[in-house]
């Protein structure tokens, strides 16, 4: 283990801690969800770029709830946070973090299921859904990073063989 020197332990200390979005969750007695945010929400609020468009995500995030709870304060901390780590621009990205963390969700409540199968049918039914549910994780992701990258491909070539006679354009080359 490292011994943290004194200049680190005092850098530590000033670094101001962001506190994550949280959502507290409460059914009302005429049966509309409270939902009450707290924490740093302004990263979100700031991609989205509309109260309505940020505050929706956030009543969506609550519904989705979790296996034999109809909400659930913990998973929809956990798909607020995933959101705000992923440090969404515009309101595009908020929409697709959003859906991410929800495939995310989803994708751990078939992995579990799974693991709990009693019979073939159960299981080969829960292989397809978690397969499907993690392609569709991947192929978010490759969508996130073309989307941040507008489109731009860089292709690197490693190595080059010129033959006698032949001629090479070494540096960058752009259309």
């Amino acid at each position: 283990m490292t011994k943290k020197t004194e200049k680190q332990e005092s850098d530590a200390l000033d670094i101001p801690q962001r506190k994550p979005p949280r959502a507290a969750l409460e059914w009302k007695e005429d049966n509309t969800l409270g939902i009450e945010i707290s924490g740093d929400y302004m990263r979100i609020l700031d991609a989205a770029e509309h109260t309505s468009v940020a505050n929706s995500i956030v009543g969506q995030l609550s519904v989705l709830g979790s296996h034999g709870k109809r909400i659930d304060a913990e998973a929809t901390d956990f798909a607020l946070g995933f959101v705000d780590a992923m440090k969404p621009k515009d309101a595009a990205e908020v929409l697709l973090t959003t859906q991410m963390a929800a495939i995310h969700q989803a994708t751990m409540m078939m992995a579990r299921r799974l693991n709990h199968v009693e019979n073939l049918p159960q299981q080969d039914s829960a292989e397809r859904a978690l397969n499907k549910l993690a392609r569709t994780f991947a192929a978010q992701m490759d969508t996130l990073k073309r989307y941040r990258s507008k489109g731009k491909q860089t292709v690197r070539v490693e190595r080059v063989t010129v033959n006698e006679g032949g001629q090479a354009v070494v540096g960058n080359v752009e259309r």
